[in-house]
């Protein structure tokens, strides 16, 4: 990373960390985006050129690149699911061991907020299309495979509810066990 690029992600670390710091004190709705500039030191129009709305501030991450590269380095031959549980196993484990508190948090929000959840939606689409361009490449499938894209909103949609499933149950399970146990539905589907 340069220099630039660098500072960009400091600043979007700082307004997020800031952002979850407040709304740990006064909860989300009680939290303004002029308090979150104050608080990271930027202005609310900088705020906003980062995360397009407050919802984006919780949702967002910079984990997209780290996924499809980690993804493309797979071996070609292994099947996409156990390609994308692994992935996700070490991602999610990262996020467990060195943001646990911030993902307890983002969570508890998902649940809890209807714009969070709704937002969490539009957020997904681009996760989706670097998996997508990801797994079409490695398949040798065009970037818009009817297939892929399915496989892909499949994994997603587990994804997100082992997420919401965890908070719901007050984050008492293991969040990398847990998702992998979803995950693997994909394959066994709904067996007695």
């Amino acid at each position: 990373m340069g220099l630039r690029e660098r500072k960009k992600l400091k600043t979007r670390l700082a307004i997020r960390k800031e952002t979850y710091r407040l709304i740990a004190e006064q909860g989300y709705e009680g939290t303004t985006v002029e308090q979150i500039a104050e608080a990271a030191e930027v202005s609310p129009s900088t705020v906003f050129r980062y995360f397009p709305v407050k919802e984006d501030i919780v949702l967002t991450d910079e984990y997209d690149p780290v996924l499809e590269k980690q993804l493309r380095a797979r071996p070609i031959d292994e099947d996409p699911l156990d390609s994308i549980r692994e992935v996700i196993g070490q991602g999610l484990a990262a996020a467990v061991a060195e943001e646990y508190d911030e993902l307890v948090q983002r969570t508890r929000l998902m649940v809890g907020v209807p714009a969070v959840r709704a937002r969490m939606t539009e957020t997904m689409a681009t996760t989706s299309g670097v998996l997508v361009r990801a797994l079409a490449d490695r398949a040798d499938r065009p970037h818009d495979d009817l297939v892929v894209r399915a496989f892909v909103a499949a994994v997603l949609g587990t994804l997100r509810e082992a997420m919401l499933y965890w908070a719901e149950g007050g984050h008492r399970e293991d969040l990398t066990e847990l998702t992998d146990r979803a995950l693997l539905t994909l394959r066994s589907g709904l067996r007695r």
